[in-house]
């Protein structure tokens, strides 16, 4: 009894410190890897501790191995934008200025119905009050309703994020990747310590950059009508 007391002491510390090491993401907050990981790791856990003639290495060596895969996965997705989009997919908008995005949604395998589930959980029970719907990888539906003035509904595109430019959203431009290197050449800036770059309809453009204020440019780089 005692050495069974044991081994759920050392493997419940262990998967504590698993967990502490891969992040503060709630359940629901997890990219999909994340949450096979997660799984995976409850059913390793459980065999240690209540399966006597299996040693306990047998249980802490999976553990250790999928902490290591995480880590591995999390700093391919920060360096490679197609891997993290392979591995976690990208945010789909099922709702714009046009209304539900059908296509959009089918490709999601989801339905009407689940959208307004959706919307229900976000706090939006009239479709109308809408300007975006954007699902996110981790399942989650984030909302942009109408504001009382036009400058309120602008939904600014995230163009870099940890100095990495965001291929899709630049093909929105009436302009080219190019440009807006340029551009920030142009302002002293080095693309690799831009932390968020983000860019209006307006050519509003807003830059974090590492170890400064953000700044706010008015610039002639517009999105496609």
């Amino acid at each position: 009894m005692l050495t069974l007391i044991i081994r759920s002491v050392i493997i419940y510390f262990l998967v504590l410190i698993v967990f502490r090491l891969m992040g503060k993401r709630q359940l629901g907050q997890m990219q999909p890897f994340e949450l096979v990981l997660t799984l995976i790791l409850a059913d390793i856990a459980t065999i240690p501790m209540t399966e006597m003639s299996v040693p306990l290495l047998h249980g802490i060596v999976p553990l250790l191995t999928l902490l290591i895969i995480h880590y591995l996965l999390t700093l391919f997705s920060m360096f490679f934008p197609k891997f993290s989009s392979f591995l976690s997919g990208k945010p789909v908008i099922v709702i714009d200025q046009n209304g539900l995005n059908y296509k959009n949604i089918k490709s999601l395998n989801m339905t009407i119905d689940d959208i307004f589930e959706a919307l229900r959980s976000a706090g939006c029970f009239n479709i109308e009050d809408v300007l975006y719907a954007i699902m996110e990888t981790n399942g989650k539906i984030s909302v942009m309703t109408k504001a009382e003035t036009p400058e309120q509904n602008i939904f600014p595109l995230v163009i870099i994020s940890e100095g990495k430019i965001k291929e899709d959203n630049v093909s929105h431009l009436k302009t080219s990747k190019q440009t807006i290197l340029d551009f920030i050449k142009s302002k002293n800036y080095s693309l690799k310590k831009i932390i968020i770059l983000t860019l209006d309809k307006n050519g509003k453009m807003y830059i974090q950059y590492s170890n400064k204020n953000p700044k706010t440019f008015q610039t002639n780089i517009k999105e496609k009508v």
